[in-house]
């Protein structure tokens, strides 16, 4: 009788250990959402600095994830997927209209998309990309939005957008001859090596849009003061220093609420680009 009442208070002691682990893997992992402007292993090399401050500054795990296109990554995002996303401007405007996701900060180095084209190319005026194929990355993706823009606005007649996933992919692909141009942002150019970019040149580079804003998810609205200090306290750190310094993104500074009503056009194409997608 002893020996079964034993048995019983250890069974009791771990199953409600169980119980407890399971509640905290639940309730521990802070994911912070990033766009996937670049492949998944510069994003998680870039963003390991924050992610071990958050971690030790929240006391709870921090995983940093991205998606396989922007598209997917919007989607995610909509579905309450992530709770602190990083993304560029337009995105953030979407998940601010009809997700709830409350804008943080962004970056103080203005964001702008280029188009790109091999240095040796005989392409340099807009109508000399005509029937030609030009790279671009997921329809929701801030820089394939501008740059379709461009050539609707330039009238360059009967182009093919070809989408791929990074923008890494997009210089390859342009010097490999498989597209006339390609579209990416400036920072994404700048970052590439020095053997791959001086290769290429900007045939035409977008005035400054909103670029990558923090936003929180709305379940975390109890906390957004704590998280807004946390990212600015994070900004002084060396290592934050050393980031800024390394990917030319200056630091941190206030959204203007202005930035994201102005991208509401851009937010609309990601919103039918969903739609489509389905």
């Amino acid at each position: 009788m002893r020996l079964k009442s034993l048995f019983a208070l250890s069974f009791a002691l771990l199953f409600g250990l169980c119980n407890t682990l399971g509640a905290a893997e639940i309730q521990s992992a802070f994911r912070i959402g990033i766009a996937p402007h670049t492949s998944a292993r510069v994003i998680l090399e870039m963003y390991q600095p924050l992610r071990v401050y958050l971690e030790k500054a929240l006391g709870r795990p921090v995983e940093i994830v991205t998606a396989g296109d922007f598209t997917e990554y919007a989607r995610r995002g909509i579905q309450q997927q992530y709770d602190l996303a990083v993304t560029t401007g337009h995105q953030a405007r979407l998940f601010e209209t009809d997700a709830a996701y409350l804008p943080l900060l962004t970056y103080r180095t203005d964001f702008k998309a280029v188009l790109l084209v091999a240095s040796s190319s005989s392409y340099r005026e807009p109508r000399d990309l005509a029937n030609t194929t030009v790279i671009g990355l997921s329809p929701a993706s801030l820089v394939t939005i501008w740059g379709q823009h461009w050539l609707h606005r330039n009238s360059v007649a009967n182009v093919n957008i070809r989408y791929v996933s990074a923008s890494d992919s997009v210089a390859q692909l342009v010097l490999n001859g498989e597209g006339s141009a390609g579209m990416t942002s400036l920072a994404n150019y700048q970052n590439l090596q020095p053997a791959v970019r001086d290769r290429l040149r900007i045939l035409s580079e977008s005035l400054p849009l909103a670029g990558r804003v923090y936003l929180l998810n709305k379940r975390h609205a109890a906390i957004k003061d704590k998280v807004i200090s946390l990212l600015w306290a994070f900004a002084e750190t060396p290592e934050a220093q050393q980031y800024f310094q390394k990917y030319k993104l200056d630091g941190y500074r206030k959204l203007d609420p202005r930035e994201l009503v102005e991208m509401t056009p851009y937010a609309n194409e990601v919103r039918q680009a969903l739609k489509q997608s389905k």
